[in-house]
């Protein structure tokens, strides 16, 4: 199966290239004019030169695939209220013309979407069937992309599974989360004295649900292989629960570092729990975490961290 790749060069997008292949399918990477393509060269991979807001390079790019893996998008929560209308303009447009240019040409698609969507729902675990209320332009970006796959997989333009990515960490064939403004990535950042301090808002008792990149990858890859059940399916991806304290617990432990931290009050608004029910995923893919123990995911960033 030759698969397409937006983001293929991203953090998520390095592990699915691999898992594709591992899995004997052709990965097909777009890659924007700017991006240094020998960094993208790897055996049994092909690459083609475009941007999903380049609606005439999606209409080469899609030729000849069987189905779509659609990672390209601007993701950094309190960078969306500064800049809304560019998230907007990347993470709803580009899956607009994402979803023309496959129009009755390429029969799969999978979108990584957010947890986040959820905003801050009352009833835990979340499932598929809470409401969609997100709480910053990111996420909002984001549910409207899932609505726009949707209603062209109801069309039947596209068979769609929609992700709902919790918090994706570790490290995976060497590379590590790259963003330090992510619990996890930025805790062992400090451990590894790369940062001086790590900032815990509030009590640190907040609980967020975690999932190993290589985990995610994984499930992208059963997805991109299946037929969703009516046309299109939409499922959360989590694994393992932990709060802001036991993270820092745990990472002074895989590492055997101090992590200095700076207290400060808790930010108004934010949710004491999110864990997504993973229950439909599980059922439907047959898709487990393998990597996901919170221990596991410390230990990869860590390892990568090392490494520089």
């Amino acid at each position: 199966m030759r698969v397409l790749i937006t983001g293929a060069t991203g953090y998520v997008g390095h592990a699915v290239v691999r898992e594709l292949l591992g899995a004997g399918h052709t990965p097909r990477l777009l890659l924007r004019p700017t991006t240094d393509s020998t960094a993208a060269q790897i055996a049994g991979t092909e690459v083609v030169v475009g941007d999903v807001l380049d609606r005439a390079s999606l209409a080469a790019a899609v030729e000849d695939v069987d189905a779509v893996v659609h990672l390209a998008a601007l993701g950094r929560v309190r960078e969306s209220f500064e800049r809304p209308v560019e998230y907007f303009r990347v993470n709803v447009g580009g899956t607009l013309n994402l979803l023309d240019a496959m129009a009755d040409r390429v029969p799969r698609l999978v979108l990584a979407s957010t947890g986040s969507v959820y905003g801050a729902p009352e009833r835990q675990p979340i499932t598929e069937l809470a409401t969609v209320a997100p709480t910053n332009p990111y996420a909002a970006s984001k549910a409207a992309a899932e609505q726009a796959v949707r209603w062209a997989a109801q069309a039947g333009q596209v068979r769609a599974t929609t992700l709902r990515l919790f918090n994706v960490a570790g490290a995976a064939h060497g590379r590590g989360d790259p963003d330090d403004s992510r619990v996890i990535t930025r805790t062992v950042a400090v451990a590894a004295g790369r940062l001086p301090r790590l900032d815990v808002f509030g009590d640190g008792a907040s609980v967020r649900d975690f999932v190993h990149v290589a985990d995610v990858a994984r499930a992208i890859t059963l997805a991109a292989q299946a037929d969703p059940p009516g046309g299109h399916a939409t499922y959360n991806l989590g694994a393992s629960q932990a709060t802001v304290t036991e993270i820092i617990d745990a990472v002074r432990r895989v590492t055997g570092r101090e992590v200095p931290i700076d207290r400060h009050a808790a930010r108004p608004g934010e949710s004491r729990c999110l864990r997504a029910d993973t229950t439909a995923i599980r059922r439907a893919l047959s898709w487990r975490p393998t990597r996901s123990t919170l221990e596991e995911i410390i230990a990869s960033q860590w390892q990568a961290e090392r490494a520089g």
